[in-house]
């Protein structure tokens, strides 16, 4: 039987695969539920936050769901390899996370309100997978786009490290790291907004109950 060690670590840079300079395919213009455009640039005022949080699927459609967010879209990010395929990634062998961007209007959704949808909305304590989904391409993560989304992050993670070790969780994985360190690369068409154009589809995303204290918003499903 075939074993893959990179579905139980990440790899070294010199490990992954080689990508391409180039997409592989192209992204659709507009996004199927709010109508805006996924690629940018975006409207002057607009922020861009990226997370990972399991299955891009479900955790695209928790996004936008949210009043104040103007578009998603979902790819991959965290890993080495430019502009990977949904099979390079679930390999294993490109080590980025599947993620899903969030372009939003902070003049109506801050960003500690997406942070506490984000912790609210998955199990950030299981490492290299999220409920059923296995794999280092479903580890959580959180891409900064400012020291002071770089703070708020990790202000957020603290705190709820610590309600979660107090509900008897286990401890917090979830990676924050700049973005400009880890280039996000959209995914394929039929990924994006998958749920709405399916809506039956497969959907991993599950919280653990307990609530952040962080922002103002509810979590929303």
């Amino acid at each position: 039987m075939f074993f893959n060690p990179f579905k139980n670590r990440l790899p070294e840079p010199d490990e992954a695969l080689a990508g391409r300079p180039e997409p592989a395919f192209a992204v659709p213009e507009r996004h199927t539920v709010l109508g805006n455009p996924l690629l940018g640039p975006y409207p002057e005022g607009l922020e861009i936050a990226d997370f990972a949080m399991g299955c891009f699927w479900g955790a695209e459609r928790v996004f936008w769901q949210r009043e104040g967010v103007w578009t998603t879209l979902v790819g991959y990010q965290g890993g080495h390899t430019p502009n990977p395929t949904y099979e390079e990634a679930c390999s294993g062998h490109t080590g980025h996370t599947e993620a899903v961007r969030v372009v939003y209007d902070p003049a109506v959704v801050t960003h500690a309100e997406l942070l506490r949808l984000f912790w609210e909305s998955h199990d950030p304590t299981q490492g290299f997978r999220q409920g059923n989904d296995r794999g280092t391409q479903y580890r959580s993560a959180i891409h900064t786009h400012s020291p002071v989304q770089q703070a708020e992050a990790e202000a957020s993670r603290e705190a709820y490290r610590k309600v979660l070790g107090t509900a008897g969780h286990g401890d917090v994985t979830t990676e924050i790291l700049p973005a400009a360190d880890r280039p996000f690369y959209p995914a394929e068409g039929y990924h994006q907004q998958y749920l709405d154009k399916n809506p039956d589809g497969y959907c991993g995303i599950g919280g653990t109950g307990v609530s952040c204290p962080v922002g103002i918003a509810p979590a929303e499903g």
